[in-house]
């Protein structure tokens, strides 16, 4: 497959028209048919990849950073007659398994930043649908406050991924229609089942849409709900936002560098090591250093699936770590410091959510401490030197790890608790004892006693330890790797999100290797032929 890039800028968009008036935004679906990101599939009907998903990423960050005046934003279509026609299907039906994939967990991503957004950053997405509105094209509906449908007796939300497609509606649909709409699950049963949809007002009382509104008033009615919506969120209209620059990169064979990430690659041993670097006295570090980490978490999932391991060091002053915390969050009520925070949580839960060995390294010089702390956390494992630094046995040096209130509870997972909370589920006593330990410096032994490394091996033992661990890593199966760690990271309750990405995911992407769907008679490859597809009837 192609290299993937994630930069985009409004100037660049092919597929979204962005627009801004007052506290209301426009965002316009305008797909360019050959604007496909690989070749061999035209985008008919508004109809999407992964291309037409980034941009619509980079507009929500621009959204949220460059334009705080806007408090409500409109989702629809440039097109007549057609709001959105979902995931492409040919280009599904010739992607290999792992790039279909990803450009589920990506699609999921973005659905979640707009919830989080209406969440925590004071935006009302409105969902105007203009016309035929199917599979993906509802479920980014879906993800919207609220859902206006044109009454014209033919525009009708529909999911017909099973009846079509054999698969399921993989960006969160099934879930939305019934944890977060509240659809009857009778009533989603035959919703999802029939591949014409439903429309007017059944669409309304089965609870699929908010509103159907005729056409002649169409334009009038969203643009009024647009502006009722707005003046009931309390962001800010007189502050003045931030430009999302270009990043700054340095892209080799060898592996990427930013200002404050930088990740070689290792590529006989299947590994990249990832260092993060602490601030010095610049206020705006947080912020850079998460657009640089969730750049490269993305380019490494799309772009470097063969990298199964990820291995991440810090290295900077714990206390300048731990006094930009602080600075933030003695401003978190200022819109900028909490989009910044909301930001690293977002990206956080990407390392959450990616396939991939995780490996935290704390070692003489690291500044895993409070917000940065949270990365080693993410890990599956974590071993920490007890003793100087491995290149210099008589330095006084030793390891330190910090806690701080970021980790308690500022930066929840997916199933919405604290890392730590889901390292020691139903512990209370113990998460008590953690918070009294909060702003110690604590050596080696301490965290091992307190359970926040794995393993401290000594300076004698260090790099035999860790070299046999990555060994051993390297020589698992990566398929069983993955599916242990995804239900070791994520404990106790299930919330809308965890199910997405951890039941419906699960199912889709056995679905999507299975002959009924992308097998050479499977729905996928016949869809459009006028030959129906060949499925196992066997219920395994």
């Amino acid at each position: 497959m192609v290299e993937v890039s994630f930069d985009r800028s409004p100037q660049t968009y092919r597929h979204w028209r962005l627009r801004t008036d007052g506290p209301v935004a426009w965002l316009e679906l305008d797909v360019d048919e050959q604007g496909g990101l690989v070749p061999g599939y035209e985008l008919k009907l508004n109809s999407y990849d992964l291309g037409v998903d980034i941009e619509l990423h980079d507009a929500l960050q621009r959204l949220r950073f460059e334009h705080p005046e806007v408090r409500a934003v409109v989702l629809t279509s440039a097109k007549e007659n057609v709001f959105c026609a979902g995931a492409n299907i040919r280009m599904l039906a010739n992607s290999p398994h792992a790039w279909k994939v990803n450009f589920c967990k990506f699609t999921n991503e973005t659905r979640n930043a707009m919830e989080d957004a209406s969440a925590h950053s004071g935006l009302t997405f409105i969902a105007a649908v203009n016309g035929s509105c199917a599979g993906g094209g509802y479920e980014l509906a879906l993800a919207c406050d609220r859902i206006l449908l044109i009454d014209d007796n033919a525009s009708a939300v529909a999911l017909p991924e099973v009846p079509l497609l054999g698969v399921l509606p993989g960006t969160g649909g099934l879930t939305r229609l019934t944890d977060k709409r509240r659809v009857r699950k009778d009533l989603a049963d035959v919703f999802a089942t029939r591949s014409d949809g439903v429309k007017g007002r059944t669409a309304v009382d089965w609870r699929l849409v908010d509103e159907v509104v005729p056409r002649r008033e169409f334009r009038a009615v969203v643009e009024r709900r647009a502006r009722e919506a707005a003046a009931r969120r309390p962001r800010p209209g007189d502050v003045q936002g931030i430009r999302l620059g270009p990043l700054e990169r340095e892209t080799t064979g060898d592996g990427i560098r930013y200002r404050y990430v930088r990740a070689a690659f290792d590529r006989p041993g299947g590994l990249v090591r990832i260092t993060v670097r602490g601030p010095g006295e610049e206020d705006g570090w947080l912020l850079a250093l998460t657009r640089e980490l969730d750049d490269l978490i993305l380019r490494l999932r799309t772009n470097e699936p063969e990298l199964g391991t990820w291995v991440l060091r810090t290295e900077g002053d714990p206390e300048r770590v731990l006094a930009h915390e602080r600075r933030l969050l003695d401003a978190k009520d200022d819109w900028l410091a909490n989009e910044v925070l909301h930001y690293y949580k977002r990206t956080l839960k990407r390392l959450d959510v990616t396939s991939r060995s995780l490996v935290a390294l704390i070692e003489p010089g690291s500044c895993f401490a409070g917000l940065l702390l949270e990365l080693a956390l993410a890990c599956d494992v974590q071993y920490m030197l007890d003793g100087p630094p491995v290149e210099d046995p008589d330095s006084p040096r030793r390891a330190r790890l910090a806690l701080a209130e970021a980790n308690f509870g500022l930066l929840p997972m997916g199933n919405g608790l604290s890392r730590l909370q889901s390292r020691f589920y139903g512990r209370q006593d113990h998460l008590d004892r953690l918070h009294q330990e909060a702003g110690r410096r604590l050596g080696a032994a301490e965290a091992r006693e307190l359970g926040l490394v794995t393993d401290a091996p000594d300076d004698l033992d260090w790099e035999d330890e860790i070299r046999l661990v990555l060994e051993n890593r390297a020589a698992l199966s990566p398929d069983a790797l993955t599916g242990m760690e995804a239900n070791h990271r994520f404990v106790g309750p299930e919330t809308m999100e965890s199910k997405i990405f951890g039941r419906l995911s699960a199912w889709q992407n056995w679905i999507f290797v299975r002959p009924g769907a992308s097998g050479p008679d499977g729905a996928l490859r016949r869809y459009g032929t006028g030959r129906r597809a060949v499925y196992d009837r066997k219920r395994v």
